[in-house]
């Protein structure tokens, strides 16, 4: 069990803990942010934006968490871990960034898959 002040490791879907505030489940979201042009800001736009975002997540407090952002040529997808979806919506307000779709993640593929369902597919015909 961790102590007051730790932090949790993230692939275990816990938050920083606080001397008075237990462990927080969180989901994981995807944020889907219509912002026609966006991928031709500069590198200084993409930082003020960067940094709004993350002065509306300390005051927002511990139970929400960047944790990246794809940008293309009209939309930014960002990956968040937060208590809940309200959370998101806020920070979204707080950053006058929109929030068009926050969708929760409900799983995560990735191409090692493939090869363990091979070798369990290889084993069980065996």
């Amino acid at each position: 069990m961790a102590r007051p002040g730790e932090v949790v490791a993230l692939r275990h879907s816990y938050l920083r803990l606080t001397n008075h505030q237990p462990e927080v489940p969180v989901k994981k979201y995807v944020i889907e942010r219509p912002i026609p042009g966006v991928g031709s800001q500069t590198r200084d736009e993409l930082h003020a934006a960067s940094a709004r975002s993350c002065r509306a997540l300390e005051e927002l407090g511990p139970d929400i968490q960047w944790i990246h952002s794809y940008v293309t040529d009209d939309k930014i997808y960002c990956v968040y871990l937060a208590a809940s979806e309200q959370l998101i919506r806020d920070h979204a307000q707080r950053t006058a960034l929109p929030a068009a779709r926050v969708s929760t993640v409900r799983a995560i593929i990735d191409p090692t898959m493939g090869s363990a369902a091979t070798s369990v597919a290889t084993t069980v015909a065996a």
